[in-house]
C-alpha cells in the first residue's frame, strides 16, 4: 500500500461537476492499493496516518498528529501510485491491485480512519471514478507511506 499523505489548509474532490468530499485542516490522502495488500496492510496505514506526526505544535515543531489537532482526511484512490517508468514512455500498473480487490481495502482503511477521527472527519471520493481533486498543500508537507 501507498499513501501519498499532504498537510492541507483545505482539500475537495469533484466528480462531473459536483463537490464530493471536502475538507478543512488535515490531510489529503491518496490512497494506492497494490497487489499483495491485506486489511491488516489497510488497518496499519490508517493508524499511521492518523498518529504521523506533521502539525506544528506551539513551538512550530512537526509534533502533532492529524488526531490532536481534530484534522480531517480526504481520502482518494489512485492507483496511478503503483505507475511502473523504469520502460519505455509508458506507464505499467501491473503492481496495483485490480480494481475488485483494490476496493475493499480502500474500504478497509477509510473505515479504520473512521473508527479513530468519527464519520464527519473523514471524506472520500468516488473509487474508480474520473476526479477533479483541490489539494491546499500546507507547508508544502507531502510524505509517501508505504506498508
Amino acid at each position: 500500500m501507498k499513501i501519498l499523505l499532504q498537510r492541507v489548509t483545505a482539500g475537495r474532490v469533484t466528480v462531473d461537476g459536483a463537490i464530493v468530499g471536502e475538507i478543512g485542516r488535515g490531510y489529503v490522502a491518496l490512497v494506492g492499493i497494490g497487489g499483495g495488500d491485506t486489511e491488516d496492510d489497510a488497518r496499519r496505514m490508517a493508524d499511521k496516518t492518523v498518529r504521523l506526526r506533521v502539525f506544528a505544535d506551539e513551538q512550530g515543531k512537526m509534533n502533532r498528529s492529524a488526531a490532536d489537532v481534530h484534522g480531517e482526511i480526504l481520502a482518494i484512490s489512485q492507483f496511478t501510485l503503483y505507475a511502473d517508468t523504469r520502460k519505455g514512455q509508458r506507464p505499467g500498473f501491473t503492481n496495483a491491485a485490480p480494481p475488485d480487490l483494490a476496493r475493499p481495502l480502500f474500504d478497509a482503511y477509510t473505515a479504520a480512519l473512521r473508527r479513530e477521527l468519527g464519520d464527519d472527519r473523514v471524506k472520500t471520493g468516488v473509487f474508480g471514478a474520473s476526479m477533479q481533486v483541490d489539494i491546499f498543500n500546507d507547508g508544502p508537507v507531502t510524505i509517501m507511506l508505504e506498508s
